[in-house]
């Protein structure tokens, strides 16, 4: 190996035919993540995404990120409890087909996991707490296919058959 690590001739062809549209996918998942967060937060969801203003970094990101670009792809939203959260992506997934249950990020289509029992399961659950990662939490790396209208109609029809539109007055979601 005199010439250090080389790359597979088609994968460098794959990366070179996608790059050119990267831009438009970012700013896709983007505007997604933020339109949904929005949505979801004015049901009385408890939502956290950087794009909304009540986010305590929301200012300071602002400052940073690259006009036009958002504020990322990725939200989550804390429905109590880790069952409520399993049937809700449970529902995605496999009767609306708005996404799939997986712990990556960045596919096309919205990725969904629960980080408490998945990504950071390794935590106790003091420093679950500490970092704000309750039994509830759902992340969601938001994808950009099917249209806007589409999925929010999907996530619309989860949070309806399974009772989660939290109380506009208490803040606690309706199912238990």
């Amino acid at each position: 190996m005199l010439l250090g690590p080389t790359m597979n001739p088609k994968v460098a062809f794959e990366i070179s035919e996608r790059l050119p549209h990267l831009p438009l996918r970012i700013k896709e998942h983007c505007n997604r993540a933020l339109s949904y967060a929005t949505y979801l937060s004015k049901l009385g969801l408890k939502v956290i995404y950087p794009g909304l203003e009540d986010h305590p970094h929301h200012n300071l990101l602002k400052r940073m990120a690259n006009p036009g670009y958002g504020y990322g792809g990725m939200l989550t939203l804390d429905l109590g409890t880790k069952e409520r959260a399993y049937k809700f992506i449970h529902y995605l997934q496999n009767n609306v087909q708005f996404g799939l249950m997986a712990v990556s990020l960045g596919y096309y289509d919205t990725l969904m996991s629960c980080p408490g029992s998945s990504t950071s399961s390794e935590l106790s659950r003091e420093e679950q707490e500490k970092t704000g990662i309750s039994p509830g939490l759902v992340r969601m790396s938001v994808g950009y296919s099917g249209t806007l209208e589409q999925r929010w109609s999907q996530l619309r029809e989860a949070l309806d058959r399974l009772n989660l539109i939290a109380d506009q007055v208490t803040g606690n979601c309706n199912s238990s």
